[in-house]
């Protein structure tokens, strides 16, 4: 189904809490946030149960880092005001879906996630064969489907991810989503439209099945989702209606190819605290400039006079992601005549990155000082968070039959 079109799409993001943030998170996922936030209705959450998959043994350090890490989000420019910020266990209902989902999830296709086996591969000093790494792609799969997200940004690595969400909330709404009188209910709900609104709606319905317009589609869904009218139960019944089947419970999200970012380190590899290359969001302006001032090198400039090659040099991939053309071709010529020295091509990044960064501890200054404010923050957006899963779990019981009254 192609909700981009939808003036209604949700974005959904989540980052496991390791602590405090470093530019690799800035650049790679917080710039992004920062944009989204301002174009959709956004949900950015704490994975704190998905650390536990991995950090089973130390969950005593989860809370802290997930403080540290909010902070830096909103230290990044991220806005409480502008998007929902929430910790994942403190949406129970995320737990509940995951079970509910857990029911109807054939366990070949948790198998056949690409990361399942990579993971272990990779953690071989930890025992991951628990159910909880296992059925981690799943929570995931809730964690989206809870909040009805159209929007998922993820990179190409990540879509295989997505594609399981796609196909449980596929076959979910396959079991589930066929209710008694489906016809009747949704000329019903036509007729709450309006005679000229359910008329353009019948049309562009037409338009879409028998000649296969995708755009007939979304100016279809558009319609729907602009009415203020009908109530969420109608407005899912309508949708349904549009492709032919029942009402769509689960949305089925579409992934936002995000431009991986490969935020080069200290040494060269891609910036990661576990390679100990990286620099802090909130480091201090002495330390961040040490780093950097420390940065190996060139090895073939042992001396001052010696020329060098930028493309065998760490510091060459900060200057490609920080300076532009006329400061790139000065480095170049600079380093193959030996025109000017390694410091001096530093010098240049410590200013760039200063810049990026002092605003950034700028606007982190005042949750250190008082921490209850992100407590406040995080508080408020658990119970937004909260009465969005409260509604599609209702949603869910009454579809599954669990609707007890």
């Amino acid at each position: 189904m192609n909700t981009l079109a939808s003036p209604n799409n949700r974005v959904l993001s989540g980052m496991r809490p390791t602590g405090r943030l470093h530019l690799g998170h800035y650049h790679g996922v917080l710039k992004n946030w920062v944009r989204l936030q301002h174009q959709h209705r956004c949900f950015f959450f704490a994975a704190d149960w998905h650390a536990l998959t991995t950090e089973y043994d130390a969950p005593y350090e989860v809370a802290g880092h997930t403080y540290e890490m909010i902070v830096d989000w909103l230290a990044a420019g991220v806005d409480p005001g502008s998007a929902v910020l929430f910790v994942q266990s403190r949406v129970p209902e995320h737990a509940e879906l995951h079970l509910l989902l857990s029911m109807i999830t054939p366990l070949g296709w948790l198998e056949r996630v690409p990361t399942y086996k990579d993971q272990q591969e990779q953690l071989r000093d930890k025992d991951l064969a628990t159910y909880g790494f296992l059925g981690y792609p799943l929570l995931q799969s809730a964690d989206i489907l809870m909040y009805k997200a159209t929007l998922v940004p993820v990179g190409e690595d990540q879509v295989a991810h997505l594609e399981l969400t796609r196909e449980v909330a596929r076959r979910f709404n396959h079991l589930y989503g066929r209710e008694p009188e489906f016809e009747a209910r949704v000329q019903a709900a036509l007729r709450k439209l309006g005679k000229k609104q359910a008329r353009l709606y019948e049309d562009n319905r037409r338009a879409y099945r028998e000649r296969g317009e995708t755009s007939a589609l979304q100016v279809a869904q558009a319609l729907v989702h602009a009415q203020a009218n009908i109530s969420l139960g109608d407005r899912e019944r309508l949708l349904g209606h549009l492709e032919g089947g029942g009402i769509i419970v689960l949305r089925e999200p579409q992934p936002m190819l995000t431009e991986t970012a490969k935020m080069p380190g200290l040494d060269g590899r891609k910036m990661s605290k576990s390679y100990g290359n990286a620099i802090g969001l909130r480091e201090d302006t002495d330390t961040v400039a040490h780093k950097l001032r420390t940065m190996p090198t060139d090895p073939a400039r042992v001396r001052r006079t010696d020329p060098g090659d930028p493309a065998l040099c760490p510091v060459w991939g900060l200057h490609q992601v920080y300076s532009d053309e006329a400061r790139r071709a000065w480095v170049q010529e600079g380093c193959r005549s030996a025109a000017i020295g390694c410091l001096d091509c530093k010098q240049p990044l410590i200013e760039a990155v200063e810049a990026e960064l002092a605003p950034i501890r700028e606007r982190a200054r005042p949750f250190e000082d008082d921490p209850g404010l992100v407590r406040e923050i995080v508080a408020a957006g658990c119970e937004q968070a909260r009465e969005v899963a409260r509604e599609t779990l209702d949603e869910v019981r009454q579809v599954m039959g669990l609707g007890y009254r």
